[in-house]
């Protein structure tokens, strides 16, 4: 089974990225043939400052491993060390339509943000489809609000098959049952962002103990004291996700530990299981990253191998798709 995910460089990683991502990747490189791609093409379709795109690059590479993945058994590699996703991507433009790509709702919630909206911005649904497609994906493990670039993914594949023959497997996401959605700790009504939660809003990787405690400790919650997941405690619901996440237990049994305990004692408990969850995270992280020679020996393997696996695709596109085939190809 060959997996495939892409993780975007931009700012630093919270644990909503761990809980709809991280995670997931370290589970899933033992079922198959897995590629992790850190995809700094992405990146640059809003306003980003160049030098902290290179050191962003290799801060999410050095977390990659620190929270699991492992060099030998899986492939982690930067986007842009791959032009066959720029390719890909251009080539898939001719099945993808204005209509689907302009009612993504990821572009609509970003582009009513700024006032210089890109046209990567509009396409950027275009190349997560070449990026996951060039590696006939079988499975995608991504966090639950990317179903929509996933299915409009799938689409193409089919949109692809049909107009120029068989090219594509259509690949099936894999989504967290629990916490697939960690929500910002001052605003429980809003998802957990690198950008748009505020730094007490969310829980960094890199945080350390004293700040996770702050920030638990203020996190909102709701009227009453019992701690159970409902639509009307969307705080609560939250912190008992987060624990679940942290701790590996059932939000059930954390209900039921901490049934008429109140906030407070319970609030504590989830900044305890944050803290043992992420401390091991945090000390291999500033490991890697103390050798940054080390970290770009492996991302030049991860890049090495990745454009030989997508290599086959990219020339069976250009074929199917009319073009001449290069010399030497």
């Amino acid at each position: 089974m060959r997996i495939f995910s892409g993780i975007q460089p931009t700012g630093d990683k919270h644990f909503g990225n761990y809980s709809g991502g991280f995670r997931q990747y370290a589970a899933t490189q033992a079922e198959g043939e897995a590629f992790f791609c850190i995809v700094d093409l992405h990146s640059v379709t809003v306003d980003y400052h160049p030098p902290a795109l290179r050191e962003s690059s290799l801060n999410l590479a050095a977390m990659l491993f620190a929270t699991g993945l492992e060099a030998d058994r899986s492939t982690i590699f930067v986007q842009s060390h791959n032009v066959a996703h720029a390719e890909a991507a251009w080539l898939l433009s001719a099945v993808a339509s204005f209509g689907e790509l302009r009612r993504m709702t990821g572009f609509k919630e970003r582009a009513e943000q700024q006032t210089f909206v890109t046209a990567g911005l509009f396409t950027y649904p275009v190349l997560m489809a070449g990026d996951i497609l060039l590696y006939q994906t079988d499975l995608v493990p991504i966090g639950d609000d990317q179903r929509q670039h996933l299915e409009l993914a799938r689409d193409m594949a089919v949109r692809f098959n049909q107009r120029f023959g068989e090219t594509f497997k259509l690949p099936r996401g894999q989504y967290p049952a629990e916490g697939a959605r960690i929500m910002d700790l001052t605003n429980p009504e809003k998802k957990m962002g690198t950008t748009t939660s505020s730094d007490m809003g969310k829980i960094l990787l890199v945080d350390r103990p004293d700040a996770i405690r702050r920030k638990v400790m203020s996190a909102v919650t709701d009227a009453g004291r019992d701690v159970r997941r409902a639509e009307d405690k969307p705080g609560v619901t939250n912190l008992i996700d987060i624990m679940s996440v942290a701790s590996g237990r059932s939000p059930e049994s954390i209900e039921a530990e901490y049934d008429g305990q109140g906030y407070g004692r319970f609030k504590a408990a989830v900044a305890e299981a944050v803290i043992e969850c992420l401390n091991p995270i945090r000390e291999r992280y500033l490991r890697l990253r103390s050798d940054p020679v080390e970290l770009e020996k492996l991302l030049s393997q991860g890049a090495e191998k990745a454009r030989q696996v997508s290599a086959p695709t990219l020339q069976a596109m250009y074929d199917a798709m009319g073009f001449v085939r290069r010399s030497g190809g």
